[in-house]
C-alpha cells in the first residue's frame, strides 16, 4: 500500500512579462507559496540570447520571470491578479520610461488551463472597464525561454539603494505589499 501526503506541495511553473523583470521578480519572490523566481527571455527567435541582445529589441525577446509556485499555497489565478496589479497592461511595449517589445506585457502559459484562466480575466477586466484602456497583454505558450544572466537573479534584493531600484522597484514593491497584504511570505 503506498500512501501519498496529502500536504505535499503541488509545484506548477508560470511565466509572466510586466516591463523590467527586476521589479516583476522582486514581487513574485515576496508571495507565499513562491519557492523560486528566475529573471530570463522568452519568446523570441534568438537561440541564445543575452541582456544586450535583447535590449536591442532584435531578438524578439520580452524580458519575463518564471514563478515556481506551490498551488496548494497560492493559486494560478491569485499570481494572475497580482501580475495584473503591478503593471500597466494596457500600454504596448512600454512599462513607465522602460521601453522596447522586451518590455510588453505577455503572460506566457505552460497549459491549457493557464490559457483559459488568463484569456477569462483579460475578458472580465475589460468588461468591467477595470482600466482606461484595453488591454493588450499577449497570452501566448512560453517558447524559447532561456535564463537570464547571474547578476539580474534577485537584483533587487542584492541592490536596493542603486538607483533604478530606489526610484522604481521598490515603490512597485511597497504598493504591492500593501494591496496584497494578505499574500505575503510570513
Amino acid at each position: 500500500m503506498e500512501l501519498t501526503n496529502a500536504n505535499a506541495p503541488v509545484l506548477e511553473d508560470a511565466t509572466f512579462g510586466a516591463g523590467c523583470f527586476w521589479c516583476v521578480e522582486a514581487v513574485f519572490n515576496q508571495i507565499r507559496g513562491v519557492v523560486h523566481v528566475e529573471s530570463g527571455y522568452c519568446n523570441g527567435q534568438h537561440p541564445s540570447p543575452n541582456y544586450e541582445a535583447v535590449c536591442t529589441g532584435t531578438t524578439g525577446h520580452a524580458e519575463v520571470v518564471r514563478v515556481r509556485f506551490d498551488s496548494t499555497q497560492v493559486s494560478y489565478e491569485e499570481l494572475l491578479n497580482v501580475f495584473f496589479h503591478i503593471h500597466d497592461p494596457t500600454t504596448l511595449n512600454r512599462q513607465g520610461a522602460d521601453t522596447g517589445t522586451q518590455y510588453r506585457s505577455g503572460i506566457y502559459t505552460h497549459n491549457a488551463q493557464q490559457a483559459q484562466w488568463a484569456h477569462q480575466l483579460i475578458r472580465s477586466l475589460n468588461q468591467q472597464q477595470a482600466y482606461a484602456h484595453p488591454i493588450v497583454t499577449e497570452v501566448l505558450p512560453v517558447a524559447n525561454y532561456h535564463a537570464a544572466e547571474d547578476y539580474h537573479q534577485r537584483y533587487f534584493e542584492q541592490h536596493p539603494y542603486q538607483g533604478y531600484c530606489a526610484v522604481v522597484v521598490a515603490p512597485k514593491v511597497g504598493k504591492f505589499q500593501h494591496t496584497f497584504a494578505a499574500l505575503l511570505k510570513r
